[in-house]
């Protein structure tokens, strides 16, 4: 879920923190990667037809593949330098939001049991799709692909977002891409939706940055983060009620949640019971990531062409042409790639990126 209606918030509050980019300005740019966000996404969408997905001869879903061997292959062309990163073990505070999200599914399968009974087409793809999981296998196969595409892949001790926000916080990628909101939360200085989405929606690329945002709201990073969670996280629950421009409205007038709790209408607002904000809060300014003496080398490396072959065509049945033609592309992208941008040589220029109009959009 990331940060409830937070996009909307900043593009109504901070529209100079948000920049609309072309997918080929980010053209030799290290990105870090929410991997099993994008996973997810492929499920939903790569080759399904109602409830039916991309299967190999086995029986097995090939979507994740699918679409991950062919976005990658389009960033790589675009001379993007991606660094999947994958979930490790959630911490112990979504797991209320994890038990939510298995009641959904569990409900989702009982809608499409029925809507397959009655041949609603729209209701098939609809609740289909609400009973999609990312599975640890899903995980593995995209891993496996990954390396086998010589792309570097980490291994997040927990959340990927944050594993993502410190790598960017620490200047070992330029900017973290994923669709949950929660990446800003965790410090990212700069923050990219629509990266991975398909050539053919043509959507640009959505760029947040954190210190222009934290400006123009004129909150403090910490003030930012009980937004968030009064917005609504992962985490915790939100006090009904109180929506993002509430939410806002109050960090600004008190400052902080506990001056928040000390001052609000309980009768109009009711706190939920045990609520753990500080406890999220904690999570997201000092999340469980990897030290960076620990991380591994980083590196883009030539594809393995016999590996690839074997993986893809003989044990998921993809068509051998394609993928032949497919490693061509990898290979010329990776030539393209160790090519400086071009600022490098340079002095900075003022960005002739497109701010975002309004009217686009209805202590631990």
């Amino acid at each position: 879920m990331g940060i409830k209606g937070l996009t909307k918030l900043l593009a109504d509050n901070a529209p100079n923190g948000m920049k609309e980019h072309t997918f080929e300005s980010y053209f030799g740019r290290k990105i870090a990667i929410d991997a099993s966000m994008s996973i997810y996404q492929f499920l939903i969408v790569v080759g399904r037809t109602g409830s039916e997905m991309l299967t190999n001869e086995a029986g097995e879903i090939t979507s994740h593949l699918q679409g991950m061997f062919s976005r990658t292959i389009r960033l790589l062309e675009a001379g993007i330098k991606p660094l999947y990163v994958f979930d490790g073990k959630p911490p112990d505070l979504k797991k209320e939001e994890l038990a939510k999200r298995l009641s959904k599914r569990v409900g989702a399968t009982e809608d499409l049991a029925q809507a397959i009974e009655t041949g609603d087409k729209a209701d098939i793809e609809k609740y289909s799709k609400r009973t999609v999981k990312v599975t640890r296998q899903h995980n593995e196969d995209c891993k496996r692909l990954l390396r086998l595409m010589g792309v570097p892949v980490i291994e997040a001790p927990s959340e990927a977002e944050a594993e993502c926000a410190s790598l960017c916080k620490n200047g070992n990628v330029y900017a973290v891409a994923s669709e949950d909101m929660d990446s800003l939360t965790f410090g990212a200085p700069r923050f990219l939706r629509h990266l991975m989405d398909p050539s053919s929606k043509k959507v640009p690329v959505m760029e947040f940055e954190i210190g222009k945002i934290l400006e123009e709201l004129d909150l403090t990073m910490d003030q930012f983060i009980d937004l968030g969670i009064l917005c609504g996280c992962d985490y915790c629950e939100s006090i009904k009620g109180i929506g993002g421009q509430t939410a806002l409205k109050l960090i600004r007038q008190h400052g902080s949640i506990e001056n928040i709790l000390e001052n609000i209408n309980k009768e109009r607002y009711v706190i939920p019971e045990n609520w753990p904000y500080q406890d999220a809060r904690c999570l997201f300014k000092e999340p469980l990531v990897s030290p960076l003496e620990d991380l591994p080398e980083v590196k883009w490396a030539s594809p393995d062409e016999e590996g690839l072959s074997t993986f893809l065509v003989k044990e998921n049945g993809f068509n051998q042409d394609r993928v032949t033609k497919a490693i061509e592309k990898i290979k010329a992208a990776k030539n393209k790639s160790s090519q400086a941008r071009l600022e490098s040589f340079f002095k900075p220029v003022v960005t002739t990126a497109t701010p975002i109009k309004r009217k686009l959009y209805t202590a631990c």
